[in-house]
């Protein structure tokens, strides 16, 4: 079930939801951007009240950049999940740094023909442009994606440039034809994703559950491309209870309507809790 964050029925999704997931760009925080004070401080909370999970095409050096750095010294690492390149790794506090829990990289060989055809098909597709911001291919190991105007354009330009996703979605499309074992499809505003098989934010909540014993119906999943075709659109697909916003701002306001109604919990009682979890997915 999708619903615009203000729709939900806020004391039924607090007494349902046992972990919030988010996406990060255009929903924490502006695209490649840190998340704001307030939205860092009203994150930071939040970990001490439920558990909290951060689900991302970006890789993991974004998450440190956007996220890590600028929580609060209080937020409950031991609650938060941290699962970039689209949730083929997943990264849990262990009390004294960020552990592992799995990751499942590309082969060298998937890489250099995804690298290939992306190239090729986006210069048969004009979308090979002279002038970009930043990297154009991104080698994320677990993920390759192509950013049609550069890793660091400016949000203005991305929204500006394929509103209606078509050009996106025909370059997904032939590439998708060279690469029949990988699954690409189209990522955040101008961006082309190639990763594993069956690799999406469905994946990403299959595998969290999997790994934490909460039901993906228990997770409550928050994303600005929460329509069908859109990136976020997945983790509503496996079940899980998805809250469409447009920016940071509606985020910042859903959280706080979380906050109202979620207790705080016993630093103890959360760190027996994270441990149990563990050991269900070990």
């Amino acid at each position: 079930m999708i619903r615009a964050w203000n729709d939900w029925d806020m004391d039924v999704l607090c007494r349902r939801a046992r972990l919030i997931g988010f996406d990060l760009d255009n929903t924490l925080a502006n695209s490649k951007r840190p998340m704001l004070p307030e939205m860092a401080a009203r994150f930071s909370e939040l970990t001490r009240r439920i558990d909290v999970a951060v689900v991302t095409g970006g890789r993991y050096e974004l998450v440190i950049s956007q996220i890590l750095d600028v929580l609060d010294p209080d937020a409950d690492l031991g609650r938060l999940h941290l699962m970039p390149t689209s949730g083929t790794c997943y990264r849990r506090w262990d009390g004294e740094e960020w552990r592992t829990v799995f990751v499942h990289d590309l082969t060298d060989d998937q890489r250099v023909r995804a690298r290939a055809s992306l190239e090729r098909r986006a210069r048969e597709q004009g979308l090979w442009f002279e002038r970009v911001w930043g990297e154009r291919i991104e080698d994320r190991g677990s993920q390759i994606t192509f950013s049609v105007l550069g890793q660091q354009a400016p949000l203005e330009e991305k929204r500006r440039f394929d509103p209606s996703g078509v050009l996106k979605a025909a370059l997904a499309e032939a590439v998708a034809g060279d690469l029949p074992d990988l699954k690409v499809h189209a990522g955040g505003y101008t961006s082309v994703d190639v990763a594993g098989k069956g690799i999406d934010k469905a994946y990403a909540l299959r595998e969290l559950s999997a790994c934490t014993g909460v039901d993906v119906g228990d997770i409550v999943f928050v994303g600005d491309r929460m329509r069908p075709g859109g990136n976020d659109y997945p983790a509503a697909q496996a079940g899980a209870m998805g809250v469409e916003v447009t920016c940071p701002a509606d985020t910042l306001r859903f959280i706080d309507g979380l906050l109202a109604r979620l207790p705080r919990i016993p630093r103890s009682v959360r760190a027996a809790r994270t441990a149990a979890h563990d050991g269900d997915g070990a």
